[in-house]
């Protein structure tokens, strides 16, 4: 076909006539173009009966749809001129046109309802292996073999389109049902109940001796025991087996002074002297029958068992050798390697069957084996460790102690737990007169509780009680205090977070303000720790106050008394005790002096004017008379201090156990 040459315009008006000529054209003669013929009826027929047949019976035919009508053709177009433009030419007529389609109804007739479907014969139960869906099981017709013009797929096709999967609407997470806990929860949950259980659980203790001795091994089988003798006279040999110590006498307070009033102080001691009671009647009691009535070395011996008993129950005056002893022998290098733990529960407690004497052997332990870290404390990096590796590190903070301590104690079988709180300990600075306490801040500290004999809590201090720390050193030294010390004494340099565990008798539970403030008011008087060692009280200092006026016009009490009444220097201390005195600065603070105090053997005082200790800023001491004369001066009394003293050539040494201020 040849090329057809374009024509050229010499001007725009040339070419846009041109352009408008072109858009003219005439449109194709009116007239229907025959539809193509439809297909065979007997082969429609046989291919359907082909999809169907192993499927579902076969349906009827329906009417052929009629043929949509074509659009009307559209007017000839002119272009301004009024020339027609010849429109492309007409195709070439087919050689063998198809048959005419029959005409279809009126597409406004609804069609024929359809049969019932009958079941299927092919169960639902059982699904098959491939990617077919059930409804195409079900249903007799493929939405394909219903589309005339789709017939030749419905016949290649056996199998329908997969239904479209409807997901169930999402589910707020919020409104889920909680899961069942697993095996190891309701493990864990039940282990965890019963060691709560057990620690706060009371254990009535055995009434077994108190004095601390190795467990005896008891005997399989006991012969019976021979019938009673009756009662055998006063002076029966038995009775001379009995230790005939006096019984401790009832203690009388010291004179107060004529102008002295008594401070009110929770340190003064709660043993009050018994007084005399009068008879509430005058008739005369019925006598006593001479054949019950007891010997007079019977009577004694029954005081001594009472006052021998009521010994043992005080934990300071209470025999702990046993216990000491045994945690001697154990250091934490020759411990093994597997559970030292419960090695030394064994060890330590197995020898003894009372709480507190096991209780008092892993506290001596923890003071022999385990040192405070200074290096960690001072450097602020501390580690965390298990139990195990302190044991064998042989250092740990007062976290450690404590963990050691419980781990230990639970392991023998004792209640014990770890209480967490402040102690007013290494770099703690007392409040002053009016100053406000800190804010409630209970941490810092940590000590333990453990249930001793006849269900009694106990609180102790295992890191205190192996030695203190000054100068960024550790100085390594035994103090029983933190073990024999009242649940009510420990509370005023002890307070735990969680308020159960104060164990007083009483049953109060301190505030923060008053436990920051003491029961001072103030600077509390320095009390050295040479005074405990020979057995006098701290919580018993009188006045407990740092400063003392000088100009107040009084008489000044200096008062203190033994840390207990059943303390006995010679056989609980060191031997006799020392003389005791104050030294003063005189008048105006011109002349220093030396005054004795007075003693009945468990207070001690002497009372002073205000005006005779010195001048304001001074500093008053208490000072024991450790030797005289080159001797050991243990036992002086007041009467030899002045003689030697007044005999003009004599020597002196002193030990300093507290120290006031004056103002």
């Amino acid at each position: 076909m040849a090329d057809i040459e374009e024509p050229k315009f010499n001007t725009l008006a040339d070419r846009i006539a041109a352009l408008n000529r072109q858009k003219n054209f005439t449109a194709p003669p009116p007239g229907k173009r025959p539809p193509p013929p439809p297909p065979p009826v007997g082969a429609v027929k046989s291919t359907s009966q082909v999809a169907t047949s192993n499927t579902a019976p076969q349906t009827p035919n329906l009417p052929a749809r009629p043929q949509k009508q074509k659009p009307p053709s559209l007017p000839q177009r002119t272009n301004t001129s009024g020339s027609v433009v010849q429109g492309p030419p007409s195709l070439p007529e087919r050689t063998a046109p198809p048959p005419r389609l029959p005409d279809r109804k009126n597409s406004s007739q609804h069609s024929p309802a359809l049969p019932a479907r009958r079941p299927s014969a092919q169960p639902l139960h059982s699904r098959r292996g491939s990617n077919s869906s059930e409804v195409s099981h079900i249903s007799t017709l493929s939405n394909l073999s219903l589309n005339p013009v789709s017939s030749r797929t419905s016949a290649t096709s056996t199998e329908t389109q997969p239904t479209r999967r409807v997901l169930a609407p999402t589910l707020d997470q919020a409104k889920l049902p909680p899961l069942p806990p697993s095996r190891k929860e309701r493990e864990a949950q039940a282990a965890k109940e019963a060691a709560e259980r057990e620690a706060t659980e009371i254990i009535k203790a055995p009434l077994v001796s108190t004095r601390s001795a190795p467990a005896v091994p008891q005997i399989a089988s006991r012969p019976g025991l021979p019938p009673r003798l009756p009662s055998r006279p006063g002076n029966s040999p038995a009775n001379s087996q009995i230790d005939e110590s006096p019984s401790v006498p009832p203690r009388r307070l010291p004179p107060p002074p004529s102008a002295f009033v008594r401070p009110n102080s929770t340190f003064e001691s709660s043993r009050k002297p018994s007084a005399p009671g009068s008879r509430l009647r005058d008739d005369v009691p019925p006598p006593v029958p001479l054949t019950s009535r007891p010997t007079f070395s019977q009577i004694d011996a029954v005081s001594v068992r009472a006052s021998t008993n009521k010994a043992a129950t005080c934990l300071i005056c209470r025999d702990f050798s046993a216990p000491d002893n045994v945690a001697a022998q154990y250091p934490n290098h020759s411990l093994p390697r597997h559970d030292p733990v419960g090695y030394l529960a064994s060890v330590l407690c197995g020898p003894f069957p009372s709480a507190t004497d096991k209780a008092r052997a892993i506290f001596t332990w923890c003071h022999h084996n385990i040192a405070y870290n200074v290096e960690e404390f001072f450097g602020k990096c501390i580690k965390g460790r298990n139990v195990d590796e302190t044991i064998f590190l042989g250092k740990a903070v007062c976290q450690g102690y404590a963990e050691v301590y419980q781990a230990i104690a639970q392991r023998a079988g004792l209640q014990c737990v770890l209480v967490g709180g402040h102690g007013k300990g290494f770099g703690h600075t007392p409040l002053r007169g009016g100053e406000p306490p800190p804010p409630r801040n209970p941490t810092g500290h940590a000590w333990n509780a453990v249930c001793i004999d006849n269900g009694e809590w106990k609180l102790l201090d295992a890191c205190w009680g192996a030695g203190s720390v000054g100068d960024q050193k550790f100085h390594k030294k035994f103090n029983p205090t933190m073990f024999c010390l009242s649940n009510e004494l420990f509370g005023l340099k002890h307070f735990p977070q969680n308020e159960q565990y104060f164990f007083r008798n009483d049953g109060r539970i301190p505030t923060w303000e008053e436990y920051m403030t003491g029961p001072t008011r103030g600077e509390k008087a320095e009390f050295y720790g040479t005074g405990t060692d020979e057995g006098l009280s701290e919580f018993t200092f009188t006045p407990a106050e740092k400063h003392v006026p000088v100009h107040s016009g009084e008489v000044v009490r200096f008062q203190f008394s033994k840390v207990c009444e059943h303390w006995d220097p010679e056989r609980h201390g060191k031997g006799k005790c020392y003389l005791l005195l104050m030294k003063i600065h005189g008048a105006d603070g011109r002349k220093e002096d030396m005054v004795p105090l007075e003693t009945d053997g468990f207070w001690w005082w002497t009372d002073i004017p205000a005006r005779d200790l010195g001048a304001p800023g001074q500093t008053i001491f208490l000072y024991a008379l450790t030797t005289l004369n080159n001797r050991d001066a243990r036992g002086v009394g007041k009467e030899e201090f002045y003689r030697t003293k007044n005999s003009g050539g004599y020597s002196m040494s002193w030990a300093i156990y507290a120290k006031w201020e004056l103002v």
